[in-house]
This record gives structure tokens, C-alpha cells and sequence, in this order.
């Protein structure tokens, strides 16, 4: 059995200063992201030990464990990548242009993105979506890490919205955190993750022939 995988960070612990600290960096990574990834494995083993034994009546329980565990091994794999100690600044290229068309300009689309983080009830994240139907530019948040997503759309920026993301350095001034991140957006990162979800097709009718 395939087994997920802690990834590595390409940079310190301490390279994103001041804008995150150190200490948050080390416990969101190596504690809670680690948890969902040792929950995930673990979730695999059980549903792989009931298929063996033929009870099956807990699966639909162990699979939307599984849901949750992957989808946060996913989401905070996707924002470390999103994060750089020589980021910030403005996109360029294809997604610039994209972001003007779709929300009226990049300030409309900072603001946007601020406040879905910000109303985010309890545990969840912000995300851009590119929505393949379209292939337009989307914004939505998520509860916890895999509730109200759009489906078929691939997250290409994500802003962590949990408390230990920001509690221990910016206590309940969450607002403080989302602005400090575009400090450290890897906006190489999320126009390539623009670029690749591009060539992604989903179809809604199906083989003829």
C-alpha cells in the first residue's frame, strides 16, 4: 500500500520572518501537517484491514476520515509551495491577466480573497479555484479542509484560515495574518499551478460513439 508522505519544505523554518514566525512554522508543519498525514496512513490500514475481514458496515465513517486527512495533507502541501521568503509583490503573465479579467483588477481580487478568509466560520481555508467548465477564476472557502469546494475545480492559491496558523503570533487579529501573507505569495508557484490546471478537462457529456 502507496503511503503519504510528510513533504519537506524548501526553505527554513525561519525564512518566512516576520511576516510568520519560526516557532508557528515548525509546529503547523511538523505537528499538525505531520497529523494529517500519520491519520491519512493509518485510515488506509483500517479500511484495508475491513476489506480483509469482510466488515465493511464502518467505511462510509473511515472514508470521510480518510477525506479529511487527505484533504489537509493536500491543502498544506499546496500552501507551503504557495509561500516563499522571496515572494510577494504582484503576478505577471498569463495569471495577472486572468485575475484582471475575472475579478476587475488585482486590488479587487486582494480584497476578495481577504474577506472570504476572514468570514471563514470556525476551522477552513480561502481558496483560487480555476474552474474548468469555464476556465475561469474562482474564489470560495472551505470548511475544515474539504467541505463546500467547487467540484472538478483545482485549488491553485490557498490561505489557511485554522487558528494554528496564526494564533501564536497574531492571537485573534486573523485579518493581520491574510494581509501579511501577500508578503510571501510564490507567485511563480501559483502560475504555474494556473498554467498546468489549464490543460485540465472536465467533461460533463460523456464517450459517444
Amino acid at each position: 500500500m502507496t503511503k503519504y508522505v510528510l513533504p519537506d519544505l524548501a526553505y527554513d523554518y525561519s525564512a518566512l520572518e516576520p511576516h510568520v514566525s519560526a516557532r508557528i512554522m515548525e509546529l503547523h508543519h511538523s505537528k499538525h501537517h505531520k497529523a494529517y498525514v500519520d491519520g491519512a496512513n493509518k485510515t488506509l490500514e483500517q479500511l484495508a484491514e475491513a476489506r480483509q475481514k469482510g466488515a465493511l458496515d464502518g467505511a462510509g465513517t473511515l472514508e470521510r476520515t480518510l477525506a479529511f486527512h487527505i484533504s489537509g495533507h493536500v491543502m498544506h502541501s499546496i500552501f507551503w509551495q504557495n509561500l516563499s521568503p522571496k515572494g510577494g509583490g504582484k503576478p505577471t503573465g498569463e495569471l495577472a491577466s486572468a485575475i484582471d479579467r475575472d475579478f476587475g483588477g488585482f486590488d479587487s481580487f486582494k480584497t476578495q480573497l481577504n474577506k472570504t478568509a476572514a468570514t471563514i466560520q470556525g476551522s477552513g481555508w480561502a481558496a483560487l479555484y480555476l474552474e474548468p467548465l469555464t476556465q475561469q477564476l474562482i474564489i470560495g472557502s472551505v470548511h475544515d479542509h474539504q467541505q463546500f469546494s467547487f467540484q472538478g475545480s483545482l485549488p491553485l492559491m490557498v490561505v489557511d484560515a485554522w487558528e494554528h496558523a496564526f494564533y501564536l503570533q497574531y492571537v485573534n487579529e486573523k485579518a493581520k495574518f491574510f494581509d501579511a501573507l501577500w508578503n510571501i505569495w510564490n507567485w511563480a508557484d501559483i502560475g504555474e499551478r494556473y498554467a498546468a490546471a489549464k490543460g485540465a478537462k472536465l467533461s460533463l457529456k460523456g464517450v459517444t460513439g
